[in-house]
């Protein structure tokens, strides 16, 4: 049987109400198969862009703190500038064993002998000391002392001990056991390269 339908012959309202449920499933659609999805879309696009200005005004603050960071720099350098000149690096100890030698000797000071002991690294130096075992008199022991007080580079001397000797001389009265540490420069690590493991040494 065949059914035909017609608005016409609906009343008024009920034409409205046809029109209304078809304007409400068309904005149904709508909604869900163009605006939800676009919707969706615009709210991850400002989410990046605020994220994105955000890095910028980071990346803006660091700019504006660019030249407090490059005096940083300039006053750290200045530092380490500071510290090699009064702190050996290892190639130097030598050198500074040779000039140890030459005050003694100065000093008229015979060198008995030069005894290296342990090593102790810290984060920025390694503490040096050197056993040394001398000959003289309290006199030349004392310019010794003032040579080494007036020396560039740091020498602290410690653990003396005087002992007389059985035969003296104007020349040779005591024998002389101390110990001069000096500070060597620690080579820092480039960066990325992991530090080496810290141990002491003779």
């Amino acid at each position: 049987m065949e059914i035909k339908f017609s608005l016409s012959k609906l009343p008024w309202y009920g034409q409205v109400g046809v029109f209304v449920a078809i304007g409400l499933g068309a904005a149904a659609a709508f909604w869900n198969y163009y605006a939800r999805p676009a919707q969706a879309d615009i709210e991850s696009r400002q989410a990046t862009l605020m994220q994105v200005r955000s890095e910028i005004n980071r990346g803006l603050t660091t700019a504006r703190r660019l030249p407090e960071f490059r005096q940083e720099v300039a006053s750290l350098e200045l530092q380490l500038d500071r510290l090699r000149a009064v702190l050996p690096e290892e190639r130097d100890v030598a050198d500074l064993l040779n000039r140890i030698n030459a005050m003694a000797t100065e000093s008229n000071l015979r060198v008995l002998g030069f005894i290296p002991a342990a090593t102790t690294k810290k984060a920025m130096h390694t503490e040096w000391p050197i056993g040394l075992r001398l000959e003289g008199s309290y006199h030349d022991l004392g310019m010794f002392l003032e040579r080494i007080s007036k020396f560039p580079r740091i020498i602290n001397v410690g653990n003396m001990r005087v002992k007389a000797r059985e035969s003296q001389t104007s020349r040779s009265t005591v024998t002389i056991d101390v110990t001069a540490t000096t500070f060597v420069l620690a080579e820092q690590p480039k960066p990325g390269t992991p530090a080496p493991a810290t141990k002491g040494g003779a």
